[in-house]
């Protein structure tokens, strides 16, 4: 299990909050996502999406249990440590960009490996940013951007460093059906020609069915999977896991 996992969690919980206002976001939760897949976390509202995948990337402590990238042990880490291993083995694509307005897209991209002091593999470089079909747009700053294209961005500066796994929360919220079309397409296409590991929680089946494998989540605790889905089984089991 080791060998093949890029990120696991074993026996997880998160709780919030104190007396009444206690919440158990995860509950003695365990799951694994394995190297060169693409797998999606859905689950109705409040399942602990968010929240697992804040505690797997180490943006998160987890209250009991354990969580391993790869074989690190991110309990163990100091927050330097953890710092580190985030900059250096995790992308991270989120629903609001999260670019910064006075960077040109280029800079953006590059951003994490500058704050590392690592150059960019210009050949990788280009490949991303040409797959994207961003390469007419490096010198624009985010606000001449579409949001598809910042979103795009976003995914090249997720991707650039070849991290081991890269967590995307709802990242194609904020985007038009055809934008949304493109990313998930080269998310498919990272995971399938270049071996990227992805964890894409979503509320939506047809960005859902772009993944390998589904993850479906309910009160804090993993309830089923799916493999190879579809739009429709995926609403299918949405649908009953709500009732």
């Amino acid at each position: 299990m080791m060998n093949h996992a890029a990120a696991r969690a074993e026996s997880i919980t998160k709780v919030y909050g104190w007396g009444d206002t206690r919440v158990k976001a995860l509950d003695e939760l365990t799951v694994s996502f394995d190297r060169g897949r693409f797998t999606a976390v859905m689950g109705p509202s409040g399942s602990g999406k968010s929240t697992l995948m804040h505690c797997m990337a180490g943006l998160d402590e987890v209250t009991g249990g354990t969580v391993y990238v790869g074989d690190e042990d991110l309990s163990a880490m100091s927050d330097k440590q953890l710092t580190k291993l985030r900059r250096e083995r995790i992308g991270f694509i989120f629903q609001a960009f999260n670019l910064v307005p006075t960077l040109s897209a280029r800079e953006n991209i590059t951003l994490p490996l500058d704050l590392a002091g690592r150059k960019a593999d210009p050949a990788w470089l280009e490949e991303v940013v040409g797959t994207l079909d961003l390469s007419e747009r490096l010198a624009h700053r985010p606000t001449e951007l579409s949001g598809g294209q910042q979103q795009r961005v976003a995914a090249a500066r997720a991707m650039v460093s070849r991290p081991d796994i890269i967590f995307a929360d709802e990242p194609t919220g904020n985007l038009d059906s055809v934008a949304s079309a493109e990313l998930l397409e080269f998310l498919q296409a990272a995971v399938r020609d270049h071996g990227q590991t992805i964890v894409m929680v979503t509320h939506d089946p047809v960005s859902a069915s772009y993944a390998d494998r589904i993850v479906f989540l309910a009160d804090g605790r993993v309830v089923d999977t799916m493999v190879d889905p579809t739009p429709d089984r995926v609403l299918d089991r949405i649908k009953k896991l709500e009732r």
